[in-house]
């Protein structure tokens, strides 16, 4: 799943969709990758204990809101995705979630945190915080209604 979304993750940052078939498919593909996202997001914050860390729904979701903060950059997509229902709210309450969860426990979600001496250590949720930043700032991006909910 990782891999296929890789694969949806650099059809994405094309920026020549040409027909308008595919734009159709992948306005149908963000839909079903946003609601795969706003199910599955909170199986990230497994990742905080060191017995999950390898999870490997957290890592698909972690790749999904990579896959999305690229869609949201597209302005062809933009429009569509501001306008999906909880999208924001999902991202928000998130952001919240993984903020409260860095303070209690090793906080492997930003990578301030994460050097040890000269060393990074490598954890596939180091970012997640602010690509989920990302996210909202894309979602808000010259949409009044969005900014105002934020």
């Amino acid at each position: 799943r990782v891999t296929l979304l890789e694969l949806v993750m650099a059809k994405a940052s094309e920026k020549n969709l040409v027909t308008s078939e595919e734009i159709n498919v992948f306005m149908a593909l963000a839909d079903f990758l946003a609601g795969c996202f706003q199910e599955k997001c909170e199986v990230v914050l497994k990742l905080t204990s060191t017995a999950d860390a390898e999870d490997e729904e957290a890592l698909v979701t972690v790749r999904l809101l990579d896959v999305l903060c690229e869609m949201t950059s597209n302005n062809g997509h933009l429009e569509h995705l501001q306008a999906l229902p909880g999208l924001l709210e999902t991202a928000i309450d998130t952001l919240r979630l993984t903020h409260l969860a860095g303070k209690q426990a090793v906080n492997i979600f930003t990578a301030t945190h994460v050097l040890t001496g000269q060393e990074e250590i490598s954890h596939p949720a180091v970012g997640f915080k602010s690509h989920l930043i990302r996210l909202i700032g894309n979602l808000c991006y010259k949409n009044k209604e969005n900014q105002d909910k934020v």
